[in-house]
């Protein structure tokens, strides 16, 4: 597209799904997101110039002193503080609410981790786990009601939220009813094998949340057929078994979140986004990430772009003999994708028919709950630990992402697990979820970095991957964009912001439930409904005013939409891969099976 045409396409406003996109700064549920052509945030590139950022520099930046820098919390912040009429506000409630309970006779917790009726019946446990709530209910509105420096609340919000969820009566044997009933009848049987649980969960040194037993990879989970038909040193690349006589001559590349094994996309066959794929007539290929280990720890972003998204659609190019094919990004998936097409773009290769993005952050504006672990000191301690070469671990980034749900991924097995002796059941999901990655310092320090802290991909030309500048307005594809409506990982609101950063015809979709369960959701089921707006207005929540919204799984939907980039109907490929690219092995490969340390 021309200069000219471009540039209006960032100035005039979105109306209509073919309308072009707004370039001016916007508003998303109260907080600002830069425009496009916003002035370079204060300290991008992390080493105080005002230029473009490399992915090449990992060298620190100028930041905190090293006391400072050993942890994310220890910077010093902005007072904060609650106003008096609001402090006597709460206390004064607070004691109506304490001497109404009081005055009861029988208290009644509500709360379902308190849904047993051993927590109801007359005695200390109705009482102690009432008063917990009312103490906990209250702590909460006053961490909500402190006024300051907004990282110093969010912080003060999350700390609040840990300490109430750990603090339940519900968590210990002491104040547990419901666990002393079962250990009563089961003569100290569900202690002893809650103790067995503890020390079995130390060895791996995770709380276990899912019998693992039960499932093997290739066996019962990631079970598509298909054969690796390329591989190097980080990436696999699978091509499934098409299961229609005719195929869309284009095929589509799905590429997974880095920080997760690809499988969550092919759990088992009735819950497989890749299965169904193959089902409507497309030749699927999957990107695999190596789960990195020490010999790996020196790679940057760089190398994920070069080595990883580059050589994949390079390769899916070759062997399927189209010039453009269909790509979809999951997650930090999308991210890269999106850098890997902007910069092709800067090189002046076109070579996607379509972009599809799956929760997906381009502008990190809208950070969700991760937020209140990005700050200049925490970039700084990653830099100086792991920046240089070495390993962020895949049980770390799975033991963050738990704390962001204390109560359902933390404490709840916790409690069964531990205090009831009871092996958690079998399921899917949380297997895949206990299955870690590693990711190398040097490119996940970067990352960290430009992306949540200084939020540049946003800015045309700010950084600069594989040796150019990056523009997400050069995509000049159509784009599916979707957002999950309760993600807490990847705000909706922020997933919607990519349509105002992407330079073709743009469509939005909002799915119901979180990160996963949202995607997740095969049309068998019946399950959950969508939100759909051909409009695509600056601010997030005009476009959910104006929704309709729709029964039932969004990938038939999405199904639709990429039918119209089929590129023509051909006869389904009787062998993968082709004369350069024989089979390496069976789907799912090595790759996915090797395991963190």
């Amino acid at each position: 597209m021309p200069d000219e045409r471009r540039a209006a396409k960032r100035s005039a406003g979105k109306t209509g799904r073919g309308a072009v996109k707004a370039g001016a700064a916007r508003k998303a549920t109260g907080t600002r997101s830069p425009a496009r052509k916003s002035a370079p945030a204060p300290g991008a590139g992390g080493n105080g110039s005002a230029g473009a950022t490399s992915t090449r520099a990992t060298g620190r930046s100028a930041g905190p002193d090293l006391l400072e820098a050993a942890s994310p919390f220890l910077a010093p912040v902005a007072p904060v503080g609650i106003a008096p009429q609001r402090l006597a506000e709460l206390q004064g409630e607070f004691l109506q609410r304490l001497q109404s309970l009081m005055g009861a006779g029988k208290a009644e917790p509500a709360g379902r981790r308190f849904a047993d009726p051993s927590w109801h019946e007359a005695g200390p446990f109705s009482w102690m786990a009432a008063m917990y709530e009312l103490n906990s209910e209250f702590l909460t509105r006053l961490a909500d009601s402190v006024d300051g420096d907004p990282k110093a609340r969010e912080r003060i919000r999350f700390t609040t939220q840990q300490w109430v969820d750990a603090m339940s009566p519900a968590n210990f044997l002491v104040t547990n009813p419901e666990a002393q009933r079962l250990l009563h009848e089961t003569r100290g049987e569900s202690l002893r094998a809650g103790l067995e649980n503890l020390a079995g969960d130390l060895a791996r040194g995770r709380i276990s949340q899912t019998d693992e037993s039960a499932f093997e990879v290739g066996r019962n989970v990631a079970t598509t057929p298909g054969h690796v038909v390329f591989e190097n040193e980080l990436i696999q690349i699978i091509q499934y078994t098409p299961t229609t006589s005719e195929v869309g001559a284009r095929p589509i590349l799905l590429v997974p979140p880095c920080i997760n094994k690809f499988y969550i996309m092919d759990l088992q066959p009735a819950n497989s986004l890749v299965a169904y794929t193959v089902a409507q007539g497309n030749t699927v290929f999957m990107l695999s990430w190596r789960n990195v280990k020490d010999d790996l720890a020196h790679l940057t972003w760089d190398d994920y772009l070069e080595r990883g998204m580059f050589e994949a659609i390079r390769v899916v190019r070759e062997i399927s003999g189209q010039d453009q094919i269909n790509t979809l990004g999951f997650c930090v998936g999308g991210t890269i994708l999106a850098t890997a097409l902007a910069a092709l773009a800067a090189r002046g290769e076109h070579p996607a028919a379509s972009l599809t993005l799956l929760t997906t952050l381009l502008d990190f504006s809208e950070p969700g709950v991760l937020g209140v672990f990005v700050d200049e000191a925490h970039a700084a301690w990653r830099e100086q630990t792991i920046g240089r070469g070495g390993l962020m671990r895949g049980q770390e980034l799975a033991s963050t992402f738990s704390a962001l749900r204390p109560n359902d991924l933390v404490w709840n097995y916790v409690v069964s697990n531990y205090l009831k002796g009871q092996s958690p059941p079998a399921f899917d999901l949380l297997y895949w979820n206990a299955d870690s990655t590693n990711l190398p310092g040097p490119m996940f320090t970067w990352y960290f970095r430009h992306m949540y802290l200084q939020n540049e991909l946003r800015i045309p030309g700010r950084l600069l991957s594989a040796g150019v500048p990056i523009d997400l307005g050069r995509i000049e594809v159509p784009s599916f964009v979707y957002g999950s409506r309760e993600d807490h990982i990847v705000l909706w609101q922020g997933a919607y912001a990519s349509t105002q950063l992407l330079g073709g015809d743009t469509r939005f979709l909002l799915g119901a439930s979180g990160h996963i369960a949202g995607v997740i959701n095969p049309p068998a089921a019946g399950k959950r409904n969508y939100w759909v707006n051909p409009d695509l207005p600056a601010d997030p929540q005009a476009w959910l005013d104006g929704a309709e919204s729709v029964p039932g799984s969004w990938w038939p939907e999405w199904s639709a939409w990429l039918a119209s980039f089929h590129g023509g109907k051909v006869a389904a490929p009787k062998r993968p891969g082709s004369a350069a690219y024989r089979p390496i092995e069976e789907a799912p490969g090595r790759y996915v099976k090797e395991k963190a340390d």
